[in-house]
């Protein structure tokens, strides 16, 4: 229950009672320049920019006529859902392939309170309702539409007012024969389909009469949590979620995994799934996934990807703010101290700490992605290990962050160390999930931490330190030998995969390879190649924005004026926008660019000792004009490429 008027988010101003779009893209584009019209939004493209990112996982057109885009970023100013209608239709790759006649597009700012994303959960709910859809579709003006909604909010308080009444009435536990389900739902956001799929497997399971609890992980955090003696007492577990949920607890339990999107247009399908008994047993031993659809992509590449960016996304603070930290120390040894300043002293040991951490992190949370929490503890211990000694052919164990092995194992072993550490938990999973249940609580407190730990010790020691330790020495000396050309050609590598996907795996490959060659050389050669080519594409953009507008919309030209800042920051991702509406024109001219800036850094041999920072950080590179000058360059190229190659925009497709 909530004292919000849900009519405060619907706001009337932001309504489009008929919509002009007749495809996806221009129904986005219509719904955020409306948003922006009205004031809910001040910056189109960051919040369009989320919106698509949050399609591009699973569509938002749930089916039934209906789409309801959604995302929760800071460029929203308060919380407000968008009633949109098309009387045509729009083809919105919804899931029953039937056009799109109802939209209803949420915005959630970064800070919404309690009240904001209850309101918005309670408004979700209501949308299954059918009779309330058709309505809608009936509604001619904003106050019909409003009306309908305070209406059918009304009713559902009175009836949930009504059940909290009559159940507190009981004075006895009421014993009968219907069968009794628990549920998890949560989509990647936490928004919408979260509460959609709670209210239709609630609904769903009172016609059939089947006595269900669902567990929401949404925006607000978990709510109606499972305890322990309701999954016990359970027949049978349905997960309707797009994102992880703590799967240990349903251990031994008939579980229908499926995606959230299920939960609301298939909720009778999992029930009956769950009750009869036709779910699979869920063991933990075998990882996060009972069935073949549970992932979105469902690929082996899809799950080790999803994996290292788990580690990668854990360890990046480390590396941008002990990178940072130690570069400035470095500044004020040269400038105001020396070595032996406090100032000095105190920059370059926070920085070295965090960067012990690194590798560990990396390592841990690997194993965590693929192995849940018993994992972390051995994928940790096999980071630190690749980071400290070399293994049983040579090297001394110095348990002491500041101290490294001469020939450790480094990045590619910490990253080696936490997939065989996920991996060997979900063995020992299998292994001990024949053991007799009077021994259960035996697993996580003691038999997985000490095996765990010891076959990863093992074969970090006798195998994995051993192998890496060499590989990480002959890339160690490859780099810090390198001649100009070959330097100049890996810069050029570097920066135009930086620029190929904008975030994606190319680019993420290119920064984390020039990430290990810092850290294990210390030397910031690679970084200015990837960083000058990660800012090539947003300056590209606005180059190409400014210059030739006419080939641009309106709101690709306001976009082209915030990336000016993101460039200059290193935010490659400002110009996905441009490469998912064009892409062939946007992506070619900005790899050309990138990767010619990236190899005149390695030319003119620069240098920047920090992980991130763009051109914040020029003080801190060896060679700052020839660094300003090789983005400049390649900023030009891909943006004059760009400019002249892109067609008038009443052509662009």
């Amino acid at each position: 229950m909530f004292s919000m008027d849900i009519r405060e988010l619907l706001l009337k101003d932001a309504m489009i009672m008929d919509m002009k779009a007749s495809t996806k893209k221009e129904a986005i584009d219509e719904m955020v320049h409306q948003y922006h019209q009205a004031g809910v939004i001040d910056d189109e493209e960051l919040y369009k920019k989320d919106i698509i990112a949050r399609e591009a996982q699973s569509t938002t057109g749930i089916g039934d006529g209906i789409a309801m885009p959604h995302a929760k970023d800071k460029a929203v100013k308060r919380a407000t859902v968008m009633f949109a209608k098309s009387a045509k239709g729009i083809d919105y790759d919804a899931l029953d392939g039937n056009p799109v006649h109802l939209f209803f597009m949420i915005a959630a700012p970064e800070g919404a309170n309690n009240t904001h994303l209850q309101a918005l959960a309670a408004l979700s709910s209501l949308l299954i309702d059918p009779k309330l859809v058709a309505a809608l579709k009936k509604a001619q003006t904003p106050d019909e539409v409003h009306q309908l909604f305070a209406d059918a909010q009304a009713q559902k308080e009175a009836k949930e007012k009504a059940d909290a009444a009559k159940k507190a009435k009981q004075t006895t536990v009421k014993v009968d024969n219907k069968p009794y389900v628990v549920a998890v739902t949560a989509c990647p956001t936490g928004i919408a389909h979260t509460y959609m799929a709670e209210e239709s497997l609630k609904k769903t399971a009172e016609a059939m009469g089947v006595d269900i609890k669902v567990e929401t992980n949404g925006s607000e955090g978990v709510k109606h949590q499972l305890t322990a003696d309701e999954i016990k007492r359970a027949v049978g577990v349905i997960v309707a979620a797009d994102k992880k949920v703590e799967m240990t607890r349903f251990d031994g339990k008939p579980l229908v995994n499926r995606p959230v999107v299920d939960g609301i247009k298939k909720a009778e399908q999992l029930i009956n799934e769950a009750v009869k008994g036709n779910a699979p047993v869920y063991h933990a031993a075998a990882g996060e996934s009972t069935t073949e659809d549970t992932s979105a992509n469902g690929s082996a590449w899809g799950e080790i990807y999803k994996d290292l960016m788990n580690g990668i996304s854990h360890m990046l603070p480390f590396v941008v703010g002990g990178g940072i930290l130690m570069a400035l120390s470095f500044v004020i040894e040269q400038y105001f101290g020396g070595a032996k300043s406090l100032p000095f002293i105190f920059l370059n040991n926070a920085g070295n700490l965090a960067f012990a951490f690194m590798i560990p992190v990396l390592a841990g949370y690997i194993a965590e992605s693929i192995g849940d929490r018993p994992a972390l503890m051995p994928g940790f211990v096999g980071g630190f290990m690749a980071t400290v000694y070399s293994g049983s052919f040579g090297g001394v164990y110095v348990a002491n962050v500041m101290t490294g092995a001469k020939s450790s194992a480094g990045f590619l072993g910490g990253i080696a160390a936490g997939f065989i550490a996920g991996y060997l938990t979900i063995f020992l999973k299998k292994i001990f999930a024949k053991l007799p249940k009077s021994l259960e609580g035996m697993k996580p407190m003691l038999l997985y931490p000490i095996f765990g730990l010891l076959l990863v010790a093992l074969i970090m020691f006798f195998i994995v330190n051993p192998i890496f330790s060499v590989i990480n020495t002959w890339v160690t000396i490859f780099l810090n030998h390198m001649g100009t050309g070959n330097a100049v050609l890996l810069g050029v590598i570097l920066g135009g995969m930086m620029s190929i996907d904008m975030g994606g795996p190319f680019n993420k490959a290119a920064y984390v390879f020039a990430v290990a060659a810092f850290t294990s050389t210390k030397n910031g050669d690679l970084m200015a190649a990837v960083m000058a080519g990660g800012m090539v594409p947003p300056f590209a953009t606005a180059i190409a924005t400014a210059f030739w507008p006419k080939k641009f919309t309106d709101d690709e030209r306001k976009a082209g004026i915030t990336n000016w800042v993101l460039g200059f920051s290193f935010i490659t991702e400002g110009a996905i926008p441009f490469a998912t509406a064009d892409p062939l024109h946007v992506i070619v001219s900005c790899i050309l660019g990138s990767a010619v800036a990236g190899g005149l850094t390695q030319w003119w041999h620069v240098s920047v000792p920090a992980p991130h920072g763009g051109l914040w950080v020029t003080p801190l590179a060896t060679n700052p004009f020839g660094y300003i000058i090789a983005v400049v360059i390649g900023a030009i190229i891909a943006g004059v490429i760009l400019g002249f190659w892109r067609p008038e925009k009443s052509r662009v497709k």
